[in-house]
């Protein structure tokens, strides 16, 4: 896979950190200098960082294992949402439930519920159900769709989760802590890089920059997902 070149990671404003009194020092390593009261990061570093994250999800893809995108920021959302979408990957762009993983059986069972609620809707004319349930069963099956529609085919727990802001998703990070998933995330001048496995240090609050690191992980997961492919039907070949 064609690394990214400076100039994309630079255009896409990458390298941007936040303002110097908002930092954390143990984002040094990772940052290039000062300028104007704002931290700028090293790109020489996210890029190596990537290459390692991008290695390591397209092995997981490759092994058949599930990643979680997470990104409930309202500028990370749709971007996150429609790369997860892209290799058929689960993800939570709404809200982080308290339990998601931690409690996974009884999310389960709120899911099991949406899809029941969604069945009962799609056979309405066949069972007696008067207009006003119907409405309230529609605005149930809303809600509950809305925060749980990116795990809806999850079954068991993620084998890793990749986060975007790991300041902003706290709550999801310490219950991958507490359950020893792996943890790939954008990590920003103002996050402690030692909290996950791959840390990609870069500007986790502008759209284009979540755009660029999000996408080039994926396509690293579909560099996995098409080996796994081919390797199957190389399977299925010998055996025949």
């Amino acid at each position: 896979m064609e690394k990214l070149s400076y100039k994309e990671m630079l255009d896409a404003g990458v390298h941007y950190g936040h303002l110097k009194r908002k930092w954390n020092p143990k984002m040094a390593p990772y940052i290039f200098m000062e300028q104007k009261g704002i931290h700028v990061i090293d790109l020489n570093r996210t890029a190596e960082c990537l290459e390692d994250a991008a290695m390591a999800m397209k092995q997981m893809a490759k092994a058949g294992k599930k990643i979680m995108f997470v990104a409930t920021k309202k500028q990370a959302r749709d971007i996150v949402q429609a790369a997860a979408r892209s290799v058929n990957m689960p993800f939570v762009t709404e809200r982080w439930l308290g339990g998601m993983m931690t409690n996974f059986s009884t999310i389960r069972k709120s899911v099991k519920k949406m899809q029941n609620i969604q069945k009962m809707l799609a056979e309405g004319s066949n069972i007696n159900i008067t207009k006003k349930e119907r409405l309230m069963m529609t605005r149930e099956h809303a809600k509950l769709d809305r925060v749980l529609c990116g795990i809806e085919n999850l079954n068991r727990l993620p084998s890793a989760l990749f986060l975007v802001d790991i300041h902003h998703e706290h709550i999801g990070l310490a219950e991958a802590h507490r359950l020893g998933i792996k943890t790939f995330g954008m990590v920003d001048t103002n996050s402690d890089p030692m909290q996950v496995d791959f840390p990609i240090p870069s500007n986790d609050d502008a759209s284009r920059s979540i755009s660029l690191i999000t996408n080039y992980l994926v396509n690293a997961i579909k560099e996995g997902l098409e080996e796994r492919k081919a390797s199957k039907e190389e399977e299925t070949a010998v055996a025949e």
